[in-house]
């Protein structure tokens, strides 16, 4: 596997052990580019973090992995994330994946747990959804086919939706 620069968006409240798992596994395989618990100053503006994020993280990222549980659609940060991620940069866009977390169950619903710009890419096409084992299982390949994807299917991508002011 070629070893990919990964942004891991997650909701960190709730879904930090999933990304910890991840960061487990992901070790000596990818470049980890996601945002460490704590890293950032949540009484800094809005517009600076959503700046850092873009700038330190996302900019040079290939690949970001969406990690859907029950509250991560209602996040102001993963929309954010999700939109520097397609947005043109060094890499060009990045590929999107997004894997449901084991607390979603009813997975027919997207509406109800989907991020609303994530859920927009899966609809186009330019976004694959995962099971949780599956992307476990897989991760390798999924990686891989999410950044050999992004440049072919690029013109897929759906980010016109305006970004997300507040949580909820």
């Amino acid at each position: 596997m070629t070893k990919h620069k990964v942004f891991i968006s997650f909701y960190h409240e709730d879904d930090q052990r999933y990304k910890n798992c991840l960061d487990k596994m992901f070790e000596d395989k990818v470049i980890n580019k996601s945002v460490s618990y704590g890293e950032y100053d949540p009484d800094d503006s809005d517009e600076y973090i959503k700046r850092l994020i873009r700038e330190e993280k996302i900019t040079d990222s290939s690949v970001i992995i969406v990690l859907v549980g029950k509250k991560t659609r209602e996040r102001k940060h993963v929309d954010w994330e999700i939109y520097a991620g397609l947005r043109k940069s060094v890499n060009g866009k990045a590929g999107l994946v997004g894997v449901y977390l084991p607390e979603v169950e009813d997975r027919s619903d997207r509406e109800k747990f989907l991020p609303k710009r994530l859920k927009d890419n899966v609809d186009s096409g330019y976004a694959e959804m995962y099971d949780w084992n599956e992307f476990i299982d897989n991760y390798e390949d999924i990686i891989d086919d999410a950044f050999s994807n992004k440049d072919t299917w690029g013109f897929l991508a759906k980010n016109s939706r305006e970004q997300k002011k507040i949580n909820g």
